[in-house]
């Protein structure tokens, strides 16, 4: 078995992280799911992440845990680092799902489910 080239981001029971596996694998894609609950968000992968896509994009400012967090915790997310130890502590204020592309940070990544550009991508 080959070793899969996408890496899905997110949280299993997440509406829009089930919607993206589906399309995946009705596209015949194979991917790896790396479920932040169980697994954490790797701490390696934030600022990648955060230089490909953009701070404000990656952090969801607009969902309930960001909401129910001390204000004291989102004014830590005002820069890159305190952003990334927020999203570390917290992984639900992550948008989901996040997707590696070529299995790295280094290469293509999206966040949320888009599937006109995901048929681009694929």
């Amino acid at each position: 078995m080959s070793i899969p080239t996408i890496i899905l981001y997110g949280i299993p029971n997440c509406d829009t992280v089930k919607k993206a596996r589906t399309w995946l694998t009705d596209h015949g894609l194979e991917y790896q799911f790396h479920d932040f609950k169980k697994q954490g968000v790797p701490a390696d992968r934030l600022p990648a992440w955060m230089q490909a896509v953009g701070r404000d994009k990656l952090l969801n400012t607009k969902g309930t845990t960001w909401r129910k967090l001390d204000a004291d915790v989102q004014a830590r997310a005002a820069d890159a680092s305190g952003a990334a130890q927020v999203m570390q502590e917290h992984a639900s204020v992550i948008k989901r799902p996040v997707v590696e592309w070529n299995g790295t940070p280094t290469g293509r990544v999206t966040v949320g489910f888009d599937p006109t550009l995901w048929n681009e991508w694929a």
